[in-house]
């Protein structure tokens, strides 16, 4: 079926839920179709299309129907978008018409190999897809689970029923450990959810679309309407299923040994009857699905600041407590530091809830995700130096405006805001770089400066009214390290031996400015840039030693 579009707006487990129903289905569309073209030509091939000619004699009609099974098959898989599942059938398909051709009978776990081999040659960066996987996973799974097993003879109807009903618990169980290793969850309500999602897609939607496609207006019109209508049906039928309370269940990203352990419960649980204690095999899931987000011990303090290119994002996580500083910059309209980045690490990370938010001043490379990130996570509360009648401030939950002299403990840890002071938020000419939120963050003797985009003027304000504030071993390079920040005064004030640059790669701004970067070089400052390291990890616990994701993850396209 060609892609069907999602609105923006629905929530990631409605669109979770959509994908992976097309994604299980797709292959199904594309065999019927290519099926049902290669019995009809297989038909008057045979019937010498109700002439005298003997066609048969010339061509045997198994060749014929393989044939063209084959390029309907191709056809239709180029309407669909040609996708990793829509290739893994043609090749498939192809590799089954050819053994017909050629007279070879081959098995289906050869045919699968193959299929898999040919996508991998033709576009070795499909194995970066989600839907390669699962894809595969799921026919391999259900080759596993049905391959040579015995059946018993049902009536016809019943025994489709009960093969249909077969095949998507086997899939239900197999995808478990693989879509908790690629999205940190699992929905609950798949198996009810296809068993109205694929009786509708394929006997409504795709031969309604089909259909509509051949025939002429107005009959094309009314056609395509109706399953215009079947899927904006089933789109809310779906959307309405993954609202439920239980609908989807999360758990943090399984360690590769996790993952494994969980695949040799599925396959024992998919095991042939007789084998002993089938459903011990759940007990292999209980440390996929009940893990906790990691979190460091008390007194401790953990710092990622992400690399979300040109703007701002840094998480803070103390033992029971987490703060978000900066949501990272806006794209486009539609993407986002958020949601191309924080969301997708914290729901790896299996964390749900952030008890704060700094949103340090209105430039967009440093509020550019924030309604992103409150409308998709449980926040408790946002501070800025916002108006009070910015998008932002009317979107959080609860809103503090952030001021010097503010401070608080959590597990230990004690944060405080340094700037902006109380009556900056009187004078209306100041831009939004000089009420930018300073936060400085101790655990035990290890500090951390996040300086936001204050400037120089304000490093001198900082340094003239709490110069004993500004000492940290770590500083978030003011203004990304442009040439108005970064002050000699400003820099022997903080005394830092380690500077982080959060700026995207070749950004516009040539941030951080050479004469900059000097500066630090000269003072003996450690340097990293996010551009450069990819997101940067400092624990409290090992001396706040940085961590950079591009040297522990090693990738030749990183330059590695």
């Amino acid at each position: 079926m060609p892609k069907t579009s999602v609105r923006q707006n629905s929530t990631p487990s409605t669109r979770l839920c959509i994908h992976s129903h097309f994604i299980s289905i797709s292959g199904l569309h594309i065999t019927m179709v290519a099926g049902l073209f290669a019995a009809l030509a297989s038909l008057l091939w045979r019937r010498s299309f109700f002439t005298d000619a003997q066609l048969p004699l010339l061509m045997p009609a198994p060749k014929v129907a393989a044939l063209t099974g084959a390029a309907v098959a191709l056809l239709y898989v180029l309407l669909a978008g040609f996708g990793v599942p829509a290739q893994r059938t043609l090749y498939m398909l192809t590799v089954v018409a050819a053994a017909l051709w050629f007279g070879r009978l081959t098995q289906v776990s050869h045919v699968l190999c193959v299929a898999l081999g040919v996508v991998v040659v033709l576009d070795p960066w499909a194995i970066a897809s989600p839907g390669f996987w699962l894809s595969f996973g799921a026919v391999a799974a259900i080759l596993f689970a049905t391959t040579g097993r015995t059946v018993v003879r049902q009536p016809r109807w019943r025994g489709m029923l009960l093969v249909a009903a077969r095949t998507q618990y086997v899939v239900t169980l197999a995808l478990v450990p693989l879509t908790m290793l690629l999205f940190s969850q699992v929905s609950i309500v798949s198996p009810l959810a296809n068993a109205v999602a694929i009786p509708v897609v394929s006997f409504v939607v795709t031969p309604l679309a089909l259909a509509g496609s051949m025939l002429p207006a107005p009959l094309s019109t009314l056609l395509l309407n109706a399953a215009h209508y079947a899927v904006q049906g089933l789109a809310w039928a779906l959307g309405w299923c993954s609202g439920l309370r239980f609908a989807v269940w999360s758990a943090p990203a399984p360690e590769p040994w996790l993952f494994v352990f969980a695949v040799v419960g599925t396959l024992w649980m998919l095991a042939p009857r007789g084998w002993p204690h089938r459903w011990t095999g759940l007990a292999a899931w209980l440390p996929l699905l009940t893990a906790q987000p990691v979190s460091p011990p008390r007194g401790e303090v953990l710092v990622t600041a992400f690399d979300v290119g040109q703007g701002m994002a840094l998480l803070i996580e103390t033992g029971t407590h987490r703060l978000l500083y900066d949501t990272g910059p806006a794209y486009t309209p539609e993407s986002n530091g958020a949601n191309r980045v924080i969301l997708p690490y914290l729901k790896a990370r299996g964390i749900g809830f952030l008890d704060g938010v700094v949103v340090s001043h209105s430039d967009i490379d440093h509020a550019g995700g924030a309604r992103t990130l409150l409308g998709a996570l449980k926040v408790g509360w946002v501070s800025s130096s916002l108006w009070f009648d910015h998008p932002i401030v009317k979107a959080a939950p609860r809103h503090i405006r952030c001021s010097g002299g503010q401070q608080w403990t959590w597990d230990g840890v004690r944060f405080e805001m340094l700037h902006p002071s109380v009556e900056s938020y009187a004078d209306t000419s100041l831009k939004p770089n000089a009420r930018g939120c300073v936060l400085r963050i101790t655990a035990d003797k290890h500090s951390i400066l996040l300086a936001a985009d204050i400037e120089a003027a304000q490093e001198v304000r900082l340094v003239a009214g709490s110069a004993q504030l500004l000492r940290a071993e770590v500083l978030l390079a003011p203004h990304h390290g442009s040439g108005t920040s970064s002050t000699p005064a400003f820099l022997a004030a903080v005394q830092p031996r380690l500077v982080l640059f959060q700026v995207g790669y070749r950004n516009r701004y040539h941030h951080p400015k050479m004469e900059v970067v000097e500066r630090y070089e000269k003072l003996g400052i450690e340097r990293l840039r996010t551009d450069e390291s990819g997101a940067i990890i400092l624990d409290s616990a090992s001396g706040l030693a940085p961590v950079e994701y591009r040297r522990e993850h090693a990738r030749y396209w990183y330059g590695r």
